[in-house]
């Protein structure tokens, strides 16, 4: 499914509403934004900041939730 990709730049309600499954990925790099109400407005970078990630980590939590998106479904 090479249309469906995550960037750091897009909101994080948008990727949670949009795919779900990736909810895993972003929990297990402790971004648990979520039910947060600036969910609507973070961007998962600027989320992923508020967390303490560096950007080696942003990517490679990126790069694991495309993984998902890339996965097939059963």
């Amino acid at each position: 499914m090479p249309n469906k990709k995550i960037t750091k730049n897009m909101k994080i309600s948008e990727v949670i509403e949009k795919y779900p499954d990736t909810i895993e990925v972003f929990l297990d790099y402790g971004l648990h934004c979520f039910g947060c109400h600036l969910a609507d407005a973070e961007t998962i970078e600027q989320g992923a900041l508020s967390h303490n990630m560096d950007e080696k980590e942003i990517k490679l939590m990126i790069q694991k939730a495309n993984k998902i998106l890339r996965l097939p479904s059963n």
